[in-house]
C-alpha cells in the first residue's frame, strides 16, 4: 500500500468555488509535496473548506428563487410549473423529430403517472425501479414514484439478467418502469426469483402485443388509469397534492447502485437533501440557470445523470435534451446547441480517436493543414482560453485556425456552444484534456463519488490544471489522512448503503467524514487537489519505486490506436501491460497499410499492429523517464489482449471502469507469463454474446519485450 506521512490535511475554496472529479495527476510534484507535508507535522489538523455565501440549514448558499424551499423533486416540478409553465423542460428526438414539453405539461404527465401507479398498489416507501436509455417517461416515472414518497432505483439498461436480478431482489422493487421489449423479456426469465415484483411498466410497445398481460402494463396505459381516476375522483388531487406536501427533504429520494469495481454493487441510499443541495450548489458554482440545455444521454442509473440530467434541471428550471440513439448524440447535440456539458474521459477519448481516424484517410493537403492549426493550438490554444497575454500573430494565426479546423471540429463534436463542460467518473489523460481546452472548448474536471451526490471537489474558471481536480465545492470539507486517503464532508453525504450497515461503517467514520478509497494530495502551489490513483491499487516495485498503474494506463489511452491498457506491478520487478487495441483506429491503419485480418482477434496478433503499439509504449516509456517519481516504473513487456474487455464478461463495470482484480485473476495465465520471460502464451477465455449466450475465445497471445528509455542523471550528484 502506498502511504504518505503527511499530517491530516484540509482546503479551503474561494468564495463560489464547488468542487470536482479527477483526472490523473502528474507524479513528479508527489516526492516535494509530501516533504512539504511531513514539515507541516504536528501543527494539528489544518481544514480545507470550501467558503461560501453564509449558509443554510443544511450547508446551502441562500439563494433568492423561491423554488429554493422546495425540498423534494415532486415540490421542484410543482414550483416549475407555476413559474415556468410554458419554457421548454425536455425535449426527445424520435424519428427525426424533436418534441418539446414544458414544465406545465410535465407537471399533468407526472401526476397521472403517479396516480396511475398508485392504481397498481405502489405506495409510500416501496421502490420502483427505473430501467432503459434516456426517455422523458422515464425520468416522469422517477418523479411519479416521489410524489407517492415511494422511492426509484435506477438500473443499468445494459445489465445483464443476473446483475438486474440482484438489484431488483436487494432493493427489493415492487414496480418496474422499463423501456422496452429487451427489458421486458431479461426481468421475465429471472421473474422466478422477483417474489415482491408485482408489476412491470414500459415505455415501447413494440414486440409486445402478444405477452401475457396480467403483470404487464404500458406507461400509456397507467397514465390513462391516472387521468380516470383524476376525472372520477374529486379528492384524487388532493391526495396526491398531500402525498407531495407529506415529503421532507431528510426522506430517502433515490438508491443508486455503484459500479462494482471490487465486487458486488452497493445501493446508495440518499436523501432528497443530499441531492437537491449538492445540485443547488454546483448550479451557483457554475452559473447554471434556466437558459441552459443539456442532453441526457448517459446511464440514468449513474450518479453523474441523475445530478446533472434530473436534479439540476429541476433546481435551475433548464432543459434537458434526450437524444434518438447512442449514435446520434454529437448530430443531436450540434442541433440542439448545447451549452453544458457532461462526459466521462472514454466520450472524449472516442471523439479524439475518430477525429485522428478520419484525418489519417484525408488528403495529403487537408492533413498537413489539420496538423499545422493543431499543433498551433496546442501551443497558444489555452492561454487564449484563459485571457493570457499572447502574441497579435498568435491570436491571428489561432483565429484563422478557427476558421479552418477548430470550429468545424467543435462543431462535429456538437460543442460550439458550450460554456461549462465537465469530465468525470475516470482519470482523463493530461494530453486529451488540453486537446479539448486547445480548441477553445471550457473543459474542467469533477471529482466526485456516488456517496457525494456527485460534488467533492471542481476546477474554478480561470484555475484549470490538466493533473488537478480542482478545489472544494461548496459546503464541502475535504481532507487527507495519515495514509494518503482523500475524505469528504459534505450536504451530499450518503445516508448509508442499503441494508449492509457493515460497509455503511467501513466507508463513514464517526464524526461523519466518508473515505473515497482514493489517494491524492493537496497541491500547494495550487491550492487544488491532486488524485493520484485508487488507494488500493497504488503500490511499489520490488526496488521501492512508486507503482500508479492508472496514470501509465492514461499516457497509453492517449494514443487513439489503444483503446483500453491494464498495467500490473505492484510488488514485482517491473511494470508490464495488458492492451486492447482501438477496432476503428487500428482498423483504419491496416486498410491504409494493406494489413488483411478477418477479426478483432486476427487484427490484435497481427506482428505489424505489435510493431505499431510497441512504438506507442516507447514514446509512454520516454514520457514516464521525465518524471522523476515515475522514471523507474517503465513499461517493460506488453501483450495485446485477444478480445475486448466487456462489462458483459465481468471485465469492466457499466461504467467501463477496469474491474482489476478480476482482470488479474481471469487472464492469470497471461499476467504469469508477462513476469516469466515467455514469448507467448494460451489463453482460452469464456464470453459473452449479445443474445446472452455464452462461448469461449482460445488463442495464443504474443508478448513483446521494450526497452527502457534513459533517465537523466539528477543534478549536483554523481552520475
Amino acid at each position: 500500500m502506498f502511504r504518505t506521512r503527511c499530517g491530516v490535511e484540509r482546503c479551503r475554496a474561494e468564495p463560489g468555488h464547488a468542487s470536482a472529479t479527477s483526472p490523473f495527476v502528474g507524479l513528479t510534484a508527489l516526492r516535494a509535496s509530501f516533504q512539504i507535508n511531513r514539515k507541516a507535522k504536528g501543527l494539528g489538523d489544518v481544514v480545507v473548506q470550501a467558503d461560501s455565501p453564509a449558509k443554510g440549514e443544511h450547508g446551502a448558499a441562500p439563494v433568492t428563487d423561491p423554488g429554493a424551499t422546495a425540498d423534494t423533486f415532486p415540490k421542484l416540478l410543482i414550483h416549475n410549473a407555476r413559474t415556468r409553465a410554458d419554457r421548454p423542460a425536455i425535449r426527445h428526438k424520435d424519428l427525426g423529430i424533436w418534441r418539446t414539453w414544458t414544465w406545465a405539461e410535465i407537471f399533468e404527465n407526472v401526476r397521472e403517472f403517479s396516480v396511475g401507479l398508485e392504481t397498481l398498489g405502489l405506495a409510500r416507501g416501496d421502490k420502483l425501479a427505473v430501467i432503459g436509455s434516456n426517455r422523458p417517461r422515464l425520468y416522469w416515472a422517477m418523479c411519479a414514484a416521489q410524489g407517492l414518497g415511494a422511492v426509484p432505483v435506477p438500473i443499468y439498461a445494459d445489465a445483464v439478467a443476473e446483475e438486474m436480478a440482484y438489484v431488483l431482489e436487494h432493493a427489493e422493487v415492487t414496480v418496474a418502469v422499463v423501456e422496452d421489449q429487451e427489458q421486458v423479456d431479461k426481468i421475465l426469465s429471472i421473474s422466478g426469483r422477483l417474489t415482491g415484483l408485482t408489476f412491470i411498466v414500459y415505455d415501447e410497445t413494440r414486440g409486445l402485443r402478444d405477452y401475457d398481460h396480467a403483470r404487464l402494463k404500458s406507461i400509456d396505459g397507467v397514465q390513462e388509469r391516472g387521468r380516470d381516476t383524476l376525472a372520477r375522483d374529486a379528492a384524487a388531487a388532493s391526495r396526491w397534492d398531500a402525498s407531495v406536501a407529506a415529503g421532507k427533504g431528510g426522506d430517502l429520494a433515490v438508491i443508486l447502485y455503484t459500479s462494482g469495481t471490487t465486487g458486488r454493487s452497493k445501493g446508495v441510499m440518499l436523501s432528497y437533501d443530499n441531492v437537491i443541495i449538492s445540485a443547488r450548489n454546483g448550479n451557483l458554482f457554475d452559473r447554471l440557470d434556466a437558459d441552459e440545455e443539456i442532453i441526457a444521454y448517459l446511464p440514468l442509473a449513474w450518479v453523474g445523470d441523475h445530478i446533472f440530467s434530473y436534479a439540476q434541471s429541476y433546481v435551475a428550471g433548464f432543459c434537458v435534451n434526450c437524444p434518438e440513439a447512442p449514435e446520434t448524440v454529437a448530430e443531436d447535440r450540434r442541433e440542439i446547441g448545447t451549452t453544458y456539458a457532461f462526459a466521462p474521459p472514454r466520450i472524449y477519448e472516442n471523439l479524439l480517436t475518430l477525429t485522428m481516424v478520419r484525418m489519417e484517410d484525408a488528403g495529403a493537403v487537408k492533413r498537413r493543414m489539420f496538423h499545422f492549426f493543431i499543433n498551433h493550438a496546442r501551443k497558444w490554444g489555452e492561454k487564449i482560453l484563459n485571457k493570457e497575454p499572447v502574441p497579435l500573430w498568435a491570436r491571428l494565426v489561432y483565429r484563422l485556425g478557427d476558421i479552418l479546423v477548430y470550429g468545424p471540429l467543435k462543431n462535429r463534436f456538437g460543442l460550439t456552444r458550450i460554456r461549462v463542460g465537465y469530465t468525470a467518473g475516470e482519470a482523463i489523460g493530461p494530453e486529451i484534456f488540453r486537446f479539448y481546452r486547445a480548441l477553445g472548448i471550457n473543459l474542467k474536471q469533477l471529482y466526485g463519488q456516488t456517496e457525494a451526490s456527485v460534488y467533492i471537489t471542481a476546477q474554478p474558471d480561470g484555475e484549470i490544471y490538466a493533473d488537478t481536480v480542482g478545489k472544494p465545492n461548496i459546503g464541502v470539507d475535504v481532507k487527507i489522512d495519515d495514509t494518503g486517503e482523500v475524505l469528504f464532508k459534505s450536504p451530499g453525504v450518503f445516508a448509508g448503503y442499503y441494508k449492509d450497515p457493515e460497509k455503511t461503517a467501513e466507508a463513514k467514520t464517526p464524526d461523519g467524514w466518508v473515505r473515497t478509497g482514493d489517494a491524492g494530495f493537496f497541491d500547494p502551489k495550487t491550492g487544488h487537489l491532486k488524485i493520484i490513483d485508487r488507494a488500493k491499487d497504488v503500490g511499489k516495485l520490488n526496488d521501492g519505486t512508486l507503482f500508479a498503474p492508472k496514470y501509465i494506463e492514461n499516457k497509453l489511452k492517449f494514443y487513439p490506436n489503444i483503446r483500453e491498457a491494464v498495467a500490473f506491478g505492484d510488488h514485482c520487478d517491473c511494470v508490464t501491460v495488458m492492451l486492447n487495441i482501438d477496432l476503428a483506429a487500428v482498423g483504419s491503419w491496416a486498410e491504409r497499410n494493406t494489413v488483411a485480418y478477418g477479426s478483432y482477434q486476427e487484427l490484435a496478433g497481427h506482428p505489424l499492429v505489435y510493431d505499431m503499439i510497441a512504438k506507442h509504449v516507447i514514446e509512454v516509456n520516454r514520457s514516464l523517464a521525465e518524471e522523476r517519481v515515475m522514471a523507474g516504473a517503465q513499461i517493460r513487456r506488453f501483450l495485446i489482449l485477444h478480445k475486448e474487455l466487456d462489462a458483459d464478461d465481468g471485465e469492466l463495470t457499466r461504467t467501463q471502469k477496469v474491474r482489476r482484480s478480476f482482470i488479474a485473476e481471469r487472464y492469470e495465465p497471461l499476467v504469469r507469463a508477462l513476469y516469466d520471460d515467455s514469448t507467448q502464451a494460451d489463453i482460452a477465455t469464456e464470453v459473452t454474446f449479445e443474445d446472452g449466450r455464452k462461448g469461449v475465445i482460445a488463442a495464443t497471445v504474443t508478448i513483446r519485450d521494450v526497452v527502457p528509455a534513459p533517465v537523466a542523471p539528477v543534478l549536483g550528484k554523481a552520475a
